[in-house]
């Protein structure tokens, strides 16, 4: 409830300056989440650890198969988790308590906070990084077998809240040609026959290193140019969604900001509150590998079709649609995106 300004001391939430010695008469410090709290009252951000006993905040506890909030240290010495059911054990427990058979000590499936270092693949400096949201049918675990068995140390597994009943693949960054020649694509249609499925509610968020462009006036261009097509965009991404990847003029008219370095709003077309990466949201996800390879191609493409994108040729209609698709038609490195072009003036 209470944070530390260095220049003044000990500032309330409600704007009041204490000094030191004042709030330690009248307060206590919380060990766990170092808020200040007044003696006769507890904090109200953290709960007591069922294994040390120690309090921790309640974001940080996970809660047992025996209903205990547990914290990850204590998580990890004494606990596994079943495979089946994702439960945690006490490790006194040979079997799961729900009836499972499955027992490891490998987590599979990671909180939505996780983040390891990243381990680049392939070339750069442009890299891709795929985050694909799938449902899974009853038997999550074996389709998170199924998932790390592919992905091995390309990528893992996290929970997503937009997907209660399934889980997010994340991968490592890759650069583009690496990802069409090394990606495990038939991990895809081992998902899909294991019962997995995509709907409205999961995306396939892209995300394209912000070393990979030139300065800010490419990023610049490149933002114009998505944000000018947005309806060949949509149709590309086979979803508009309003709540989770949102066009909005706002942003179109920020792209000078945005392209300097400042951070807008998650939940955007293009993500840009990530210190090193630009996060293309706008896709559907989907378990068809020429989905997923066309959403990747139209990432790099744009970036590259952008790079050389010189004012004459932005007064010649360089930045409308049918000029960026006589491009893709002349670069092979581009055809699961040319393939998907083709289909949607097909449909038209």
């Amino acid at each position: 409830m209470y944070r530390l300004d260095f220049a003044a001391g000990i500032r309330t939430l409600d704007g009041q300056l204490r000094c030191y010695e004042c709030i330690t008469q009248t307060h206590t410090q919380c060990p766990g989440c170092y808020h200040w709290y007044p003696r006769n009252g507890s904090c109200d951000d953290c709960l007591t650890c069922c294994g040390c006993n120690e309090p921790t905040p309640s974001d940080d506890l996970t809660t047992t198969i025996d209903s205990d909030d547990v914290c990850w240290t204590c998580l990890e010495r004494s606990y596994w988790q079943c495979l089946g059911c994702f439960a945690w054990n006490s490790d006194n427990d040979s079997r799961c308590r729900n009836g499972c058979d499955n027992r490891s000590d490998l987590i599979l499936i990671y909180d939505h906070d996780y983040k390891p270092e990243p381990e680049f693949h392939g070339k750069g400096p442009l890299h891709l990084g795929v985050e694909l949201e799938i449902h899974t049918p009853h038997d999550t675990g074996n389709c998170a077998e199924i998932a790390m068995d592919h992905l091995g140390s390309l990528g893992y597994l996290k929970n997503d809240a937009s997907v209660s009943d399934g889980f997010e693949i994340v991968t490592h960054p890759m650069s583009y040609t690496w990802a069409l020649d090394n990606f495990p694509w038939d991990m895809l249609a081992k998902l899909e026959d294991a019962g997995c499925s995509t709907s409205e509610d999961t995306g396939l968020h892209v995300h394209v290193s912000r070393a990979g462009f030139d300065s800010p006036c490419h990023v610049f261009r490149w933002m114009k140019f998505i944000y000018r097509n947005r309806s060949q965009v949509i149709r590309l991404a086979r979803r508009s969604s309003a709540h989770w990847a949102d066009f909005t003029d706002a942003d179109r008219h920020a792209v000078k900001h945005y392209a300097k370095g400042a951070h807008g709003e998650r939940y955007r077309a293009i993500n840009t509150g990530n210190d090193d990466t630009f996060e293309i949201r706008v896709f559907a996800s989907s378990l068809d590998m020429g989905d997923v390879q066309a959403a990747l191609a139209l990432a790099v493409a744009s970036i590259e079709y952008t790079r050389q994108l010189s004012v004459p040729r932005i007064f010649t209609g360089g930045w409308q649609w049918p000029a960026f698709a006589a491009w893709v038609d002349t670069r092979i490195a581009y055809a699961p995106l040319h393939r998907q072009m083709q289909a949607m003036a097909c449909a038209c």
